[in-house]
């Protein structure tokens, strides 16, 4: 007969990381599912300089590791697989991995929300190391440099203002005319003498060697014609999405597809909770992140607690 966990936790890095630590001191005993490609969008990240307890900074990727192993020093059983699919429907949950059928009275989900890339040419070797989706998280690397954030909604505007407190010049490149921003983040942006603009203008190509970002080539979505950009960064703010395909449509979202809570981090389904950027919409860091690990994995306890028969 298959194994019912107390909890089983789906999605890793900081909040799914710090849920199986706290759920593995209070000897739930989890098995957390941390993906085929574990640790989240910090392994994207070269540099953390703002989370408590590293006064030097970290590495993305060491950070991971270090939480890793904190959590499977307290009994949480990480397993670097992919869930394909959850059934909800009833208890004990059902969580799909491959093959394999896992059994849970609880659920943590700490999935997260992927940055919606360009997919530009030579993306993915300047991932992290000049271009960036988080000006909060990476902006102060680039303090007297020149940088450029693509995109027109309210993110773009407040990333780029943000980026005037370090940056010598933010230059907004947006594919179209109009821009999707409120008035009053337009206004913020327009108003800004450290921000430039590039309307009419799309990313075809990013320029420069592995570890050396040179800047951005630019094509005019009108003519067609293309033109170099030299910066020393980029910050792409066309939004995100939450990782919750696999969930189908069996708990509450919003219309953007984040995850809701309905009491404390509990979900739309009794024991099913969740952390992390999954759920969070304003935020987004590894420091609110991780808090909410902790939190969803409490609530957990509290509820396992109160529901046992």
């Amino acid at each position: 007969m298959t194994e019912v966990k107390d909890l089983i936790i789906i999605g890793s890095g900081p909040a799914g990381y710090t849920a199986g630590l706290y759920a593995g001191r209070a000897m739930l005993n989890p098995t957390l599912f941390a993906g085929f490609a574990s640790g989240g969008q910090l392994m994207l990240t070269s540099d953390i300089e703002n989370f408590p307890g590293y006064p030097e900074g970290i590495a993305g990727p060491e950070m991971m590791l270090e939480l890793r192993a904190q959590a499977t020093r307290f009994g949480c059983d990480i397993i670097d697989k992919n869930v394909d699919s959850v059934d909800i429907s009833e208890r004990p949950f059902k969580i799909n991995v491959g093959k394999e059928v896992h059994l849970a009275k609880s659920l943590i989900i700490t999935t997260g929300a992927e940055a919606i890339w360009l997919d530009a040419i030579n993306e993915n070797i300047h991932k992290g190391r000049g271009i960036s989706t988080c000006a909060t998280c990476d902006g102060a690397f680039f303090r007297d440099k020149e940088v450029i954030v693509i995109g027109g909604g309210d993110s773009a505007m407040e990333e780029a203002t943000f980026l005037t407190r370090f940056c010598s010049k933010v230059t907004i490149v947006h594919r179209r005319e109009g821009l999707r921003s409120s008035q009053i983040m337009t206004n913020r942006a327009r108003e800004n003498p450290k921000i430039a603009w590039k309307l009419n203008f799309s990313i075809k190509e990013w320029l420069g060697s592995e570890g050396n970002f040179e800047g951005a080539l630019l094509v005019n979505t009108g003519t067609g014609v293309e033109e170099k950009l030299a910066c020393d960064g980029a910050f792409i703010a066309i939004g995100h999405k939450p990782m919750t395909s696999f969930l189908g449509s069996q708990l509450e979202t919003d219309e953007s597809g984040y995850l809701l809570w309905k009491e404390n981090t509990m979900t739309s389904v009794p024991g099913v909770f969740a952390g992390g950027d999954v759920v969070d919409t304003r935020y987004r860091q590894a420091i609110t992140a991780a808090s909410m690990g902790c939190m969803a994995a409490i609530d957990v306890e509290k509820w396992l607690e109160d529901n046992r028969h």
